[in-house]
């Protein structure tokens, strides 16, 4: 449990490890996912703009004909994540040496399509008219593949900040019930409910008051985890460096 505990604060309050204060700096990133996906899939239809491997799944629906599915929405989703995620590449590939400025503009340029996608939510009407629906989808999704390419490249186990199937599944393989070390199951949790408080947040938001809201909170956070990643690294601290 002491084990656990620990985890669970370095994961929310950053270390003097490798990693120093990346974790809760991809934490608050997970909680954006929740936030834009919770928007995208009950605001814009059937779409995730950040788990393309519910999309891939929701364009198998579609091509059979399911109803209120779409296949030029999952295609469209689908292919400016590959934009995106070619985008954080080569973001991962010019700050490689330097994890925070990597983060900082990484997150500087997803903010900026966030600020879009705020724009766009704001001026639509209900409901939601074709060529909103689709310039939200592209901007949402370009950001989060952005997202989702420079997390991969920063590389802090167990912080994907979007994809969540090997993180639940290695809470349980790696659990003392399963005979496994039970290591990092405090962070591996931190980023579940995180992604879960997410999704509340933004379904409620989306229900009980204004469709934009979630993409609000979500710019609000990305921005702040540019501006602290530029702040943090400022000084050069050994965390910058990429972990071997």
């Amino acid at each position: 449990m002491t084990a656990f505990l620990t985890d669970v604060r370095q994961t929310l309050l950053g270390s003097h490890g490798k990693h120093g204060p990346l974790p809760p700096m991809l934490v608050a990133m997970t909680l954006v996912t929740g936030l834009v996906d919770a928007f995208s899939y009950l605001v814009l239809g059937h779409v995730f703009v950040a788990n393309m491997t519910g999309n891939v799944v929701l364009l198998g629906f579609a091509l059979v004909g399911a109803p209120g599915f779409s296949i030029a929405a999952s295609i469209v989703a689908i292919a400016s994540f590959v934009l995106g995620s070619l985008a954080g590449g080569r973001i991962g590939s010019r700050f490689s040496s330097h994890r925070a400025n990597h983060l900082s503009f990484a997150t500087t340029v997803q903010s900026v399509f966030l600020a879009a996608a705020v724009i766009l939510a704001a001026l639509m009407s209900t409901p939601v008219g074709t060529g909103y629906r689709y310039g939200l989808i592209v901007v949402l999704v370009i950001g989060m593949g952005i997202q989702n390419a420079s997390v991969r490249k920063l590389a802090v186990p167990d912080l994907t900040a979007t994809v969540l199937t090997m993180t639940i599944t290695g809470t349980a393989a790696d659990s003392t019930i399963a005979r496994g070390p039970g290591a990092k199951a405090g962070r591996r949790i931190v980023a579940v409910a995180t992604m879960l408080a997410g999704a509340v947040v933004g379904a409620t938001l989306i229900v009980h008051h204004h469709t934009v809201y979630p993409l609000v909170i979500a710019l609000v956070v990305g921005s702040s985890v540019a501006a602290t990643a530029g702040a943090l690294g400022r000084s050069d601290p050994s965390w910058v460096a990429s972990p071997t």
